[in-house]
């Protein structure tokens, strides 16, 4: 059960009709600048945490989780979707996918992030997961302003091969074919999303593409952390904010 105090935020599960409903307000505001609804056939069977400011209740950020029990059933995952997993269903451990990652536009704590970060480790260590995965997503849909990202993606964070996702969505930019430049480090991580560059920082690898996806107006790559990988001095700084 995810209920993690820190500062002024606090994350916990969404157990209400009207928890949902916020989830999805937020959603909509982040991913679709509040002009259209965001939700699909997955909200029903996933779990959504939310991280409130506790001074007014007010939702800072908010993600939904689908616990699934080993690779064998990546297929029923969202990212399934867009990139063949094929290779994944080996992987014999429970996993979970972690979507929807979303903050309230214009908030710049970062103590929001560290506080969603330390209630999916308290779920990790509470479901024993193994894999954690998902779809790490740029704003917009022009490769060009990333490709500095994209270049240091290929050169330092692919997949290992035993895991690389195969090409399945109809509209892909593939960057690790594609680029023949070295990265300019600090232009890179300035176009990294703060999503993924945490995935990267505990050792978290992505596809050799990213997708097109024109209906969020955004590029995504497949994300996984394996979590027996992470560096011991970051799972320690994890699990203390997990307390």
């Amino acid at each position: 059960m995810i209920s993690l105090r820190r500062g002024r935020h606090a994350a916990r599960l969404a157990e209400t009709p009207e928890d949902l409903a916020a989830a999805l307000e937020l959603r909509s505001i982040a991913f679709r600048d509040g002009l259209r609804p965001d939700g699909d056939s997955f909200d029903p069977v996933c779990r959504h945490v939310l991280v409130e400011d506790v001074r007014n209740g007010a939702l800072a950020c908010t993600f939904r989780l689908l616990p699934l029990a080993a690779g064998r059933d990546i297929g029923q995952s969202y990212s399934a979707q867009f990139y063949e997993l094929a290779a994944l269903e080996d992987f014999t451990g429970k996993i979970v996918e972690m979507g929807r990652f979303c903050i309230r536009p214009g908030l710049r704590d970062p103590d929001i992030l560290r506080v969603a970060w330390g209630a999916m480790t308290s779920f990790v260590d509470e479901q024993g997961i193994e894999l954690l995965f998902g779809c790490s997503s740029f704003q917009g849909t022009e490769a060009e302003a990333y490709r500095d990202a994209f270049a240091l993606l290929k050169e330092r964070h692919l997949a290992p091969k035993r895991w690389l996702p195969r090409v399945k969505a109809p509209n892909v930019f593939r960057f690790a074919q594609k680029l023949r430049r070295t990265p300019d480090a600090r232009r890179a991580m300035l176009g990294m999303p703060p999503l993924l560059r945490t995935y990267l920082a505990m050792g978290g690898w992505v596809s050799d593409h990213a997708v097109v996806d024109r209906d969020l107006g955004t590029m995504h790559v497949f994300t996984g952390l394996e979590i027996g990988a992470i560096p011991a001095a970051r799972k320690r700084l994890l699990r203390a904010v997990a307390g």
